[in-house]
């Protein structure tokens, strides 16, 4: 397989104060890298599991099947503050019920929805996929080998910034935009390997603005990797063509240690 970037390696863990991620791999539908995180998710069924606890796989469909089905709910919402508060509420739902949930077993008890702010529709975005210098960066994951992404474009975020668009040449395909902004890592701040705008591969996909050429980004829907809630998951995170140097006060927040 062809780099042109040094393959980032797999770290076990990123503190929130971390300003630059070294964690990579998969993310949004939980795909634990360890048999012991594999056995905490299952446990977790002991509560109200959606599905039997002893077959993660259809545990696993049931979350993929919500969360596709969630975002086109979203999509086709004319109330989007509505809209917004379904996408917290099913999310708080899929992480108390399914049994890969990425909690860890002690933080379940205490479990009592994901800290979510209200909507402001100021921070919903259409914008132009521009063009940007072609790039690869390769995720080297303990799971699925060496996961490759191609920058196919950037956008320019009117009083944010500019993000990287990544295009995952694996299995499945689908764009990527992650963000890391001036709350990442700060108490009661932003997750510091950042959080998810986009993975569509998973599910989480506004779609297209109503341009063409553009896509919709809406950072209210920014939520973080399951990476945030058990560092025995892997995930790619925002690099530096991801970073932005303002805060982003909406969206999923971050209160965690790892």
């Amino acid at each position: 397989m062809f780099r042109d970037t040094p393959v980032v390696p797999l770290a076990s863990s990123l503190a929130p104060s971390d300003p630059v991620p070294t964690t990579v791999g998969r993310v949004t539908d939980p795909t634990p890298t360890s048999s012991s995180a594999s056995a905490a998710a299952r446990d977790a069924g002991a509560t109200a599991p959606l599905v039997p606890d002893t077959d993660s796989g259809l545990a696993l469909a049931a979350w993929r099947r919500t969360i596709h089905g969630l975002y086109r709910q979203v999509r086709e919402a004319t109330d989007l503050e509505a809209a917004h508060d379904l996408w917290r509420r099913t999310r708080d739902e899929l992480f108390t019920t399914n049994p890969v949930t990425p909690l860890l077993p002690e933080d379940r008890p205490h479990f009592t929805g994901l800290p979510t702010k209200p909507y402001d529709a100021a921070w919903r975005f259409e914008v132009p996929i521009l063009p940007a210098e072609p790039h690869r960066m390769v995720v080297e994951t303990g799971t699925d080998g060496d996961v490759p992404f191609d920058r196919v474009g950037r956008v320019e975020v009117p009083g944010v910034g500019s993000l990287d668009v990544w295009r995952l040449r694996s299995y499945g395909g689908g764009l990527f935009v992650p963000v890391g902004d001036a709350l990442a890592g700060k108490p009661g701040g932003t997750y510091g390997g950042g959080r998810y705008l986009v993975d569509s591969v998973k599910g989480a996909d506004l779609g297209p603005g109503s341009e063409p050429g553009t896509i919709v980004l809406d950072f209210n829907f920014a939520y973080n990797p399951s990476c945030a809630y058990d560092p025995a998951w892997a995930c790619p995170l925002a690099q530096p063509g991801n970073r932005v140097a303002v805060e982003i006060p909406v969206g999923e927040r971050y209160s965690g240690s790892h």
